[in-house]
């Protein structure tokens, strides 16, 4: 008699997305039939200060290009959202305006979620991203 199971693996295409291919289990049931067990809960341990390292890092308000505002106004949010002098905030508004976007505010989770949610309200196109 074979085998009370198989592994199925699929190959990964380069070594970074062998991290993320998952390796499948089939068992044979009493039938002889092939059966996949239910997900067991997985646990993954991080190393001592690894959580904590990564909420230090800052993170960032990113403002988008848009087809809608006008290029006075968004120096306008700037000034009166962040205090940003007329021509930091012009500034800015020119890298939205040419590269599709500018770094506006960064900080913690809690301080950029608050701006993007201001931006939103004053029209703007906006995002977060955590930097590393």
């Amino acid at each position: 008699m074979g085998s009370d199971y198989e592994v199925l693996a699929r190959p990964a295409e380069s070594p970074e997305q062998t991290h993320h291919r998952s390796t499948q289990c089939r068992f044979r049931d009493t039938m002889g039939r092939m059966t996949t067990p239910v997900a067991s809960e997985q646990t993954q341990v991080e190393p001592l200060g690894t959580e904590a390292g990564a909420e230090d890092q800052p993170w960032q308000t990113i403002v988008w290009n848009d087809p809608v505002n006008l290029m006075s106004y968004v120096t306008y949010v700037f000034q009166k959202l962040f205090g940003y002098s007329r021509d930091h905030a012009t500034k800015l508004m020119l890298d939205v305006h040419h590269k599709g976007r500018a770094v506006v505010s960064s900080g913690t989770k809690e301080k950029v979620e608050a701006d993007v949610t201001k931006l939103h309200a004053a029209g703007l196109w906006a995002t977060m991203e955590h930097t590393s």
